[in-house]
């Protein structure tokens, strides 16, 4: 990658700018590029589209981006220790690489990029679900964005793709898989990162669906959906039972066993729940 577009390695990068890694900020570097390039082409064909990246860091995915092609990269950093590197890469790249300054949970970037647009990131470890919950749950469905390619901790990547029954699945599956596909395309032990975290990682790729897998009202499904894994030891007829009046009847109508608890329950069979419950 070095040789392709000419930028000193990343290592030297971190040397020469004092990059170490704040745990504070979530903070580890993925400093071979052959597996940002992996990463960057898990995302799909990049040519036809705009990208975002949080939390750049050093550039060593940002790099892979362009290289791979993207029409254009928007780059959100809280560190501003990182913006002098980040610089030389959009030297690099005349025109395509836009650096924002500032937090990805508090900025709304959608305006600045031109659709279709894909979100791939390194994530921060302290803020990737809240990240990820956040786009999976706009205002109105479909979202601006095609697809996420994201790294989180294996766990939670497990948690996002996990089936029924699994100690992994929970709220977090349920959320991502109603309004998108999602499949783990690449695990990473920890030695590949700078400093090496104490867990492996993953990459997870969501395509966005049209509109959701199963007809529901958002409200009232996440209702269900949180009381029912708030207290998921519980059978759903004591955990659902503050949501609404004669909830063992409706779980009866939505084939749902009243015993049963929220691990047991499909997506489709939640979503059956979430419209007896709206319809009064």
């Amino acid at each position: 990658m070095a040789a392709i577009d000419g930028l000193p390695p990343l290592r030297e990068v971190i040397a020469t700018h004092g990059l170490a890694a704040k745990k504070a900020l979530g903070q580890n570097f993925l400093l071979d590029l052959n597996l940002t390039a992996k990463i960057a082409r898990s995302a799909g064909d990049l040519s036809q589209c705009d990208v975002i990246e949080v939390g750049p860091g050093p550039g060593g995915l940002t790099r892979a981006l362009l290289a791979e092609g993207a029409r254009r990269v928007l780059a959100v950093e809280k560190d501003e220790r990182c913006l002098p590197a980040l610089a030389e890469i959009a030297a690099a790249y005349p025109g395509r690489l836009e650096v924002v300054h500032g937090d990805a949970l508090k900025l709304d970037i959608t305006g600045r990029l031109t659709p279709p647009f894909r979100i791939v990131a390194n994530l921060p470890y302290n803020v990737g679900t809240e990240l990820l919950t956040g786009w999976l749950t706009p205002p109105v469905w479909p979202p601006v964005w095609q697809s996420l390619t994201l790294m989180f901790q294996k766990e939670v990547a497990e948690r996002i793709v996990a089936a029924p029954g699994s100690k992994a699945y929970g709220r977090l599956a349920l959320l991502a898989q109603w309004r998108a596909d999602a499949r783990i395309v690449m695990t990473l032990p920890p030695e590949a990162f700078s400093p090496a975290p104490k867990v492996h990682s993953a990459v997870v790729h969501l395509t966005a669906l049209p509109g959701p897998r199963y007809p529901a009202d958002a409200k009232v499904l996440n209702r269900l959906v949180a009381a029912g894994f708030n207290q998921r030891r519980k059978m759903l007829r004591a955990s659902l039972k503050g949501v609404a009046p004669d909830m063992e009847a409706r779980l009866v109508a939505a084939g749902i066993a009243p015993t049963a608890r929220a691990e047991e329950v499909s997506l489709e069979a939640f979503c059956r729940l979430a419209r007896i419950v709206a319809a009064g």
